[in-house]
C-alpha cells in the first residue's frame, strides 16, 4: 500500500532530537527560541511565537484580540474544523462564506458577510495556495467597511479595523506577490502537525506582522505569558541566576512548544527551500504532466506570476461526476493499494455545524469543489515510480466508475 502522507524521518532529525534529550532542556528552552528566530527570518514578518498546535495559535490570537460573545468571525466553509472550532471556543459566532474555484474563500462572499459585529476574517490557504490577500486587505480598509467596525478591546481600538488572521496551516513556504507566507497579513498561524510539509509532530507558530503602533517585542512578551498560564517568565528566563521569581498576571493557557518539537523543526526549516519544497514541486509537476492527458482531469493551479504554492496537497478534481461517484472512485483506488484522501468535507456538512443551523446549500461552490475532489499522496519519500503507480490507480479507477 502506498500511504497518503507519512512524516519524513531521517538520521538528521534523530540526531537533533537526541541532542535535545541529553541537553537538559526538553520543554520550552533554547531550541524553541532558536526556531522562533529562524521562522521570523524565513517569513520576513516581525516576530514569531511557537505554540503546541496551529489550533492553539488561532485561539490564542482570537482571545488576545478580545473576540467573544456577540462578535462574528468570518471563516471559509471549505476548511478543517479547527478554523471554526476555535471561534466557538471563544463564544463568538462563526460566519461561513463560500469558496472560489481555486478552493480559497470568495472575497465577494466575505464582503456580503461583513456586519457591524465582524471582528476577524480568517482566510485559509487551502492545500498551500495563498489567498488573494491584496483584495482582502483592500476590503477591510474600505471606508464603508471600516466605519462599521466597533472596537471594544484595547487591541481592537489600536488596530481600528477588522483583523486579518491567516490560517496558513498548509502554506509555509508559499509566496504571494513577492512576499512569503507569514508576511502577508496582520497575523499568520502555521501548523506543524505530522502530515504537514514541515513537521514537529505536533506544533504551530504565530507570525506577528501587525502594523505600528503595535510593539512586536512587547506583544511577544504578552503572548508568551498568555501561552504559559499567564506566567511572566518562561522556564529559560527563570533559570538565569537570581531570576527564579515570577508572577501570574492572568489565567492563561498551556500552549507552549517544547524543545523536542523545535529540534525537529530546526532541521526541517534549514533544508526546507532547497530540499523539501524541491521534492514536493517535482511530485506536483509529475502529477500535472501525467493527468493533463486525461480530459476528465481538472488540475490545481499551484504556480503563476503572482503566487506560488507550498505544494502541500494535490487537489485533483474529476469533471462531470457527483459525490457518490467520487466516493466510489476512491474505493477503487484503495483496492489498488493506493491511499488517497479528500480535503475537506465542508464544515456545514458536519453534524455539529448542521445542528447549529448551517446549510451546505448556501455554499454551492464549496460543495462542488468537495464533491469531485480527490487528494493524492505528496510526501518527501514518494518516489517517481510510486507517483506513476498512483496515476495508474487513479486513471483506471475513474475509467471503471465513469466508463
Amino acid at each position: 500500500m502506498i500511504p497518503f502522507s507519512p512524516p519524513r524521518m531521517d538520521q538528521r532529525i534523530v540526531d537533533e532530537v537526541v541532542d535535545t534529550l541529553f541537553s537538559g532542556w526538553i520543554t520550552t528552552g533554547p531550541k524553541t527560541k532558536k526556531f522562533e528566530k529562524m521562522l521570523t527570518a524565513y517569513g520576513g514578518h516581525r516576530v514569531t511565537l511557537c505554540v503546541n498546535s496551529g489550533s492553539a495559535g488561532l485561539e490564542l490570537m482570537l482571545r488576545w484580540f478580545g473576540v467573544g460573545p456577540g462578535d462574528e468571525v468570518i471563516v471559509p466553509a471549505y476548511t478543517y474544523a479547527a478554523t471554526a472550532n476555535v471561534v466557538v471556543h471563544c463564544g463568538a459566532t462563526v460566519v461561513f462564506v463560500d469558496s472560489d474555484t481555486d478552493f480559497n474563500l470568495s472575497v465577494e462572499s466575505v464582503r456580503k458577510a461583513i456586519t457591524p459585529r465582524t471582528k476577524v476574517i480568517v482566510p485559509v490557504d487551502i492545500a498551500g495556495w495563498p489567498c488573494d490577500y491584496d483584495a482582502i486587505h483592500d476590503l477591510v480598509r474600505e471606508p464603508g467597511i471600516q466605519s462599521m467596525f466597533h472596537p471594544v478591546a484595547q487591541p481592537q481600538q489600536l488596530l481600528n479595523r477588522i483583523l486579518v488572521l491567516s490560517d496558513a496551516a498548509h502554506s509555509i513556504g508559499a509566496w504571494y506577490k513577492g512576499k512569503m507566507t507569514g508576511n502577508l497579513t496582520d497575523i499568520t498561524v502555521y501548523s506543524f502537525h505530522a502530515v504537514k510539509n514541515l513537521t514537529t509532530a505536533e506544533g504551530g507558530a504565530v507570525c506577528l506582522n501587525l502594523p505600528d503602533p503595535f510593539d512586536p517585542a512587547g506583544l511577544y512578551r504578552d503572548l508568551n505569558a498568555k501561552s504559559l498560564h499567564g506566567q511572566t517568565k518562561d522556564a529559560l528566563a527563570k533559570m538565569q541566576i537570581g531570576s527564579w521569581r515570577y508572577d501570574i498576571i492572568e489565567p492563561g493557557y498551556k500552549y507552549n512548544m517544547t524543545d523536542i518539537q523545535a529540534s525537529m523543526g530546526i532541521v526541517e526549516l534549514e533544508r526546507y527551500n532547497n530540499d523539501m519544497l524541491v521534492r514536493r514541486k517535482h511530485i506536483f509537476d509529475r502529477y500535472a504532466e501525467a493527468f493533463s492527458k486525461y480530459p476528465w482531469a481538472m488540475l490545481p493551479v499551484y504556480q503563476n506570476i503572482e503566487r506560488r504554492s507550498s505544494y502541500h496537497v494535490f487537489l485533483l478534481r474529476i469533471k462531470n461526476i457527483v459525490e457518490e461517484q467520487r466516493d466510489q472512485i476512491i474505493r477503487e483506488i484503495f483496492n489498488r493499494d493506493v491511499a488517497v484522501n479528500v480535503h475537506f468535507v465542508p464544515l456545514p456538512m458536519m453534524t455539529y455545524y448542521k445542528n447549529a443551523g448551517y446549510r451546505i446549500q448556501d455554499y454551492p461552490t464549496a460543495y462542488q469543489n468537495y464533491a469531485n475532489e480527490i487528494s493524492l499522496p505528496v510526501y518527501y519519500d514518494l518516489t517517481d515510480k510510486m507517483v506513476d503507480t498512483v496515476v495508474s490507480a487513479v486513471a483506471s479507477s475513474v475509467q471503471m466508475v465513469t466508463g
